[in-house]
């Protein structure tokens, strides 16, 4: 049983993070406005925006191990997934090729979507853990996804599609291909493309995960505002 001593350290601990990343993306998405969107070539966004969303998109792998230890009561599994995407984009995709996948449209609608899901989800957890939550903000955090998942794995996809094109006619770059030494091959572009796909059993999951979730939480919250 834990006492109320680290009960009380967790909780504090979760208010820090949570409020940390709601002024991270916040940033982010202050910077997101600020760019030049009249330039056609829109790898000047990334290179705004490059770091911030390296540190905080890189921070949401705490969730997973918040889950994990039992921090908070998320599904580790799903939590893993939807954190290991948009890493993914981030470290397989526009770190990798920068010149070539944050050059889409696809950047725009994935930064976009990341930030302003972001800033509400977790200022949501922040005020769940001070008991007070306005209605609005529930409202918002169980119903803008509806259009900004999408959207943000559009951005996502097409941020990957250009980078599997990229690694197509360059199969040199991140990729170990035989003969070698170790005998073994990677294919960096055949990897883009099985992570593409994969997108096709996962995604439907995740999203009819947070209709249930949006079932279960307004209908709620309907209901004690009926009585």
């Amino acid at each position: 049983m834990k006492s109320k001593k680290s009960s009380s350290v967790g909780v504090l601990y979760l208010k820090t993070y949570n409020l940390t990343l709601v002024f991270g993306w916040s940033y982010i998405l202050l910077r997101f406005f600020q760019n030049d969107f009249s330039s056609t070539v829109e790898l000047g966004l990334w290179q705004n925006l490059k770091w911030p969303v390296i540190i905080f998109q890189h921070a949401a792998i705490l969730e997973v191990v918040h889950a994990i230890v039992g921090l908070v009561k998320s599904n580790p599994s799903l939590t893993a997934f939807q954190v290991a995407s948009r890493v993914l984009v981030v470290d397989a995709v526009l770190l990798a090729i920068p010149y070539s996948a944050a050059s889409t449209t696809g950047l725009t609608l994935a930064l976009l979507a990341w930030t302003i899901t972001e800033i509400i989800r977790y200022l949501y957890y922040f005020m769940n853990l001070n008991n007070f939550v306005p209605y609005f903000l529930t409202w918002l955090r169980y119903t803008l996804f509806i259009i900004l998942y999408p959207i943000g794995i559009t951005g996502e996809l097409l941020c990957l599609y250009a980078a599997a094109q990229y690694a197509k006619s360059h199969p040199e770059d991140w990729s170990y291909m035989l003969p070698n030494s170790l005998n073994f091959t990677f294919s960096y572009h055949y990897s883009l493309i099985l992570t593409m796909l994969s997108y096709i059993p996962i995604f439907p999951q995740l999203y009819l995960h947070m209709f249930a979730q949006r079932r279960k939480i307004l209908g709620k919250d309907s209901n004690k505002k009926a009585q």
